[in-house]
């Protein structure tokens, strides 16, 4: 018998998050999480499926984009 816990970035039955950072790259990130310090999230929650249907939608560019100040670096 297998007691190990899902790894709940693979847990389909939990809610998910879409997060981003200020490069415009996204993540999925379960709801049970924090969210990181430097990322907002602007989908969620919702179902696992929804969120990545989200990202391919969104992020069709998948470079960072460049800081907007040279201090950003």
């Amino acid at each position: 018998m297998n007691t190990e816990q899902p790894n709940p970035f693979d847990d389909e039955s939990l809610p998910f998050l879409v997060l981003i950072n200020s490069r415009g790259q996204y993540s999925l990130w379960p709801q049970i999480t924090s969210v990181p310090p430097g990322w907002r999230n602007v989908l969620g929650p919702a179902r696992r499926a929804e969120c990545i249907h989200y990202i391919e939608q969104n992020w069709t560019d998948i470079r960072p984009r460049l800081p907007a100040h040279p201090a950003d670096k």
